[in-house]
This record gives structure tokens, sequence and C-alpha cells, in this order.
């Protein structure tokens, strides 16, 4: 297995990676990034992931797979979690905010203080710290984005990255995005195609599905993200989970 630790060599790795792996399907996507780490899982919320959860499941059996509970999530979206877990038969770790920062932040400014200055405080504590804990153990993740799912902040999502946002001083933490070129269209032509579990609110006009109280159907000819915290403007449509989209974003 690969230990990129040298941030030179692993940069140089990545694109070397990137180049070898753009034209290739996820599922060789998949392959490779199971094949070079095994200290590597799967981020899993929506659509997109349970599709390379389906795919990760037919390369390796025991795959690793991981879910944020921010404690403020649709019913139907906790019923969701648990159908996955149950029909890819997969140990499913769920990743909780620290409650401690919870009670301090929900007691010092209410239930929805996010509405009136932004949502980063809130995504910050209830998913950017609890998914960099995670991301602490292992070597490797795998994502669900996809560059069209909003043109803002993921144009430029590419195969595979080193992970600045959550890399370390002692550690390069590489990110495999294996459906970076694919469209909505091809998600759900798979989902169809393979009964691939999929969250009921979909059904009901919901896209890109995150915290209840942040997330609210999408009209026609919208981009999908524009579901998300949507009192707030189009390049704000990222919670902090995938920065380094902010970061690319910003140099172009």
């Amino acid at each position: 297995m690969v230990q990129l630790t040298d941030k030179s060599s692993s940069h140089t790795e990545i694109a070397t990676w990137e180049a070898e792996l753009a034209n290739q399907s996820p599922q060789e996507i998949l392959r490779h990034a199971l094949k070079q780490f095994d200290n590597i899982a799967v981020s899993f919320s929506g659509a997109e992931d349970v599709v390379l959860i389906d795919m990760a499941c037919q390369i390796k059996k025991d795959v690793r797979v991981f879910t944020l509970d921010t404690g403020r999530l649709h019913p139907e979206t906790y019923q969701f979690i648990d159908r996955v877990r149950q029909h890819y038969n997969i140990k499913l770790d769920i990743v909780f905010p620290d409650s401690a920062q919870v009670e301090a932040l929900v007691n010092d400014k209410g239930l929805f203080s996010f509405y009136q200055d932004g949502h980063k405080e809130c995504c910050g504590i209830r998913k950017v710290r609890p998914l960099r804990r995670h991301l602490s153990t292992l070597e490797a993740w795998i994502t669900g984005q996809r560059q069209d799912q909003n043109p803002s902040t993921r144009a430029s999502v590419p195969i595979v990255q080193v992970d600045t946002a959550f890399s370390s001083e002692e550690r390069q933490l590489i990110k495999f995005n294996p459906l970076a070129n694919w469209t909505s269209a091809e998600v759900w032509q798979y989902i169809h195609t393979y009964e691939v579990p999929y969250n009921a609110l979909h059904e009901k006009g919901f896209v890109s599905i995150g915290c209840e109280p942040c997330t609210r159907p999408i009209l026609p000819h919208q981009q999908e993200r524009e579901g998300r915290w949507w009192w707030e403007i189009a390049v704000d449509k990222e919670c902090g989970l995938h920065a380094t989209n902010l970061a690319a974003n910003a140099h172009q």
C-alpha cells in the first residue's frame, strides 16, 4: 500500500494518478483507490455516495463507509441511512459532533442562528470538526462530488487530489472523487438500473439534501445546490467539508 507522507512526492504521485484516471470509469477509479490504500473509507450522505457504495461493494466486500449525523437531519434521511446499512450489509460508522460544543452554540444563540449570521459556525461544529476528527484516522477518503453540482465551487473537482483542508504536517490525506465527470442524469440512470436505495426526499423535489432547516426543494432549471442555504449567495453553498473547492475557486 502507498504511504504518501512527503508533500512533494505525494503531489507528484497524485498528478500521475490524475492523468492515468482522467478517462477511466468510476469503477476503475474506485478499484485503483481501494488497491492503493487499506485505510480508506467512502463518505456517505447522498445519492451519489450510495452509487459509490454499490460499486465499491462489488470490488471489496468489507469496504469502510462513514456518515455524519449532525442531529438536524430529516426523518427520511435517518431512515435512508439505516436502509443503506441493511441493503449492503455493511458496518456503517456514524460520526457525531461534540455534544458540549453543540450545547454551547444552541444555549448561546438558539436553534436557528444560521438564518441571521450564516451557516458556517453551525456547520463547523456539527459537520467540519467531526469530519476532521474522523479523517484524522484515515489515509484517504472517497466522495461523491461531481463537477456539475455547483459551477461556483465544484466545476474543477478533480478525480484525485491531496486534501489540503484536512491534511496535517504529519501526513497527507488523499481524496478520490470517482464521479467528478458524471452528470446527475448518469447517477440516476445507475440508481434506477441497479435498484440502488435512495432518499425518499428526492421524490418530493429535494436534490441536494443536508440538514432539515437548511435544505428545501429546488425549482426547475435551478442548480441542485441552490436548495442548500437558500438565504445566502451562491458562492457560499459549501459547508466546509470540501473546503478545497473554495480555495481552488478563489484562485481561478
